[in-house]
């Protein structure tokens, strides 16, 4: 793969990672609770974070250290509940399924980029982005769960 190719990769993953920013900075607008606000907040971070990443790595290259994988659970909520609609007052357990479903689809885009891509530093940076992704669905799942069927006194 050509320098060209690769560059044009990395900067459709940062258009990626911008469009998610912005997209749960507009839920975080939407939601009413502060816990799910903070949640989106933070995923809206990590998601700056890969954008930064990314950039430095396409301007100075960071070679195969640049991200750790580590293994993340997947619950599979996405796959078996529909997303709601954004819309503003949404209760948490929706806006936590809504960001699952993004971070779902992050995933299986960076997979699908890995997938056309023979063995090299492409692909291993492609695969570890989507493990990242992978593990953000954990979070919202583990998030969702929490919200849509709370501990009650009774155990």
């Amino acid at each position: 793969m050509g320098t060209r190719e690769f560059a044009a990769i990395i900067d459709l993953a940062i258009a990626k990672e911008e469009e998610a920013y912005d997209s749960y900075m507009e839920l975080a607008k939407m939601v009413t609770g502060r816990e799910a606000r903070d949640a989106l907040e933070y995923i809206a971070g990590e998601e700056k974070k890969h954008k930064d990443f990314l950039v430095g790595y396409r301007d100075r290259g960071y070679g195969n250290e640049g991200l750790t994988m580590s293994t993340a659970v997947d619950y599979k909520i996405a796959e078996h509940l529909e997303a709601p609609e954004p819309k503003a007052g949404m209760e948490g357990k929706d806006v936590y399924l809504l960001a699952a479903h993004r971070e779902k689809s992050a995933h299986e885009f960076y997979l699908s980029l890995a997938s056309i891509h023979s063995a090299g530093e492409a692909k291993e940076m492609l695969l570890k982005m989507a493990q990242e992704e992978l593990k953000h669905k954990e979070k919202m799942e583990y998030f969702y769960t929490n919200a849509a069927f709370p501990q009650t006194d009774g155990g």
